[in-house]
């Protein structure tokens, strides 16, 4: 098997996984470990994940528990060694046999090396997992991926006095995690969902896959939540969306921030964070209107990782504070947040 590159380029190696092709968008990924959590990560979905620790698979596919949804969603894997005889007391299989029964094919004895550097000097490329011969490249930013991986239902977890809207784009299951609390109620809605009659007092926007800009409805209902003061607290594409619907705009990134260790500095403080991202676009701070100013801000490229409102109850961050898998340093974004509603609706 090979992994073609739009560019002309191919890394031949051996297939394990699912026997069939895959197409998408090329990216590479620099976490050490996590590999569970980044497959069913649905940012990942309509993506060719590149992983470039050399070692994965040592350690198998423990639990669903630990799931950030309920299946796999890059389109492909890549990965320099995949290690068959997996050890981990909380294993139940082999990332093989997983792959396979989510049929998703995956390449082994490559140079994720030399497929990293070439991501990083021309960026993110179209790309195909093929036994034969390349067939046509398919661009998954032209599919609104939110609405491939979105709920269609809508959930709701306890039944505290505090009624908080999770607008689910694509969320990783420790969102909810960090939200559900003694005195909450979470209501988990598909990304287009009117939510803006309902009876709620806080909003979450989550996080999801591919372009901002194909989410208007859900920039629309955020708008009318902004209009009505609510509080609002946004994550990864949630902060592009809150953007989007405070007048700004955003960029496609050059390849992305995919890691547990991307440095990000609060500007009030001077404090640098270790994040978990997972993200292909960005804010562009230029754009950003009156009353608004970055809130973090990425240590490598200068990228906004983070905006809030100096008068309203109004925030949102690039990162994962959830960070699953790691580093848990921002996890208190979601107590300031919390602890940030108004007295008649705090816990």
């Amino acid at each position: 098997m090979k992994l073609y590159l739009e560019d002309g380029t191919s890394y031949a190696g051996e297939a394990f996984g699912h026997n069939g092709p895959a197409t998408g968008e090329a990216v590479f990924a620099t976490g050490m470990t996590g590999y569970v959590e980044s497959l069913t990560d649905p940012s990942f979905a309509g993506q060719i994940l590149v992983c470039t620790y050399p070692l994965i698979g040592n350690y198998g596919v423990p639990s669903p528990d630990v799931f950030e949804s309920s299946r796999i969603h890059v389109a492909g894997l890549v990965v320099s060694e995949y290690s068959a005889n997996y050890s981990h007391h909380d294993a139940l299989q082999s990332l093989d046999s997983w792959l396979k029964a989510h049929k998703i094919p995956a390449l082994t004895g490559v140079d994720t090396r030399a497929i990293t550097k070439r991501l990083r000097e021309r960026g993110v490329m179209l790309g195909q997992l093929n036994r034969g011969k390349p067939g046509a490249f398919e661009d998954p930013n032209r599919e609104n991926l939110v609405a491939r991986v979105s709920p269609k239902e809508i959930r709701v977890y306890g039944d505290g006095p505090l009624k908080i809207v999770l607008v689910d784009c694509g969320s990783k299951e420790n969102i909810v995690r960090s939200l559900v609390r003694p005195g909450i109620t979470l209501t988990r809605v598909p990304w287009n969902y009117d939510f803006t009659n309902d009876e709620y007092h806080a909003l979450v926007l989550s996080n999801g896959p591919g372009d901002p800009e194909m989410c208007g409805p859900t920039v629309t209902h955020i708008r009318t939540a902004m209009r009505a003061g609510k509080p609002i607290l946004g994550v990864c594409l949630g902060n592009q969306l809150l953007a989007l619907a405070a007048g700004g705009s955003t960029y496609k990134l050059k390849y992305g921030h995919r890691s547990q260790n991307q440095p990000c500095i609060e500007s009030a403080t001077g404090r640098c964070y270790i994040t978990s991202q997972n993200h292909g676009f960005a804010v562009d701070a230029s754009t950003l209107s009156s009353g608004w100013s970055v809130w973090f801000t990425n240590a490598n490229d200068g990228s906004v990782e983070g905006i809030r409102h100096s008068t309203k109850p109004w925030r949102s961050v690039q990162f994962h504070p959830e960070s699953s898998p790691g580093p848990t340093d921002t996890a208190w974004i979601f107590d300031e947040f919390l602890n940030g509603l108004p007295k008649q609706i705090r816990i």
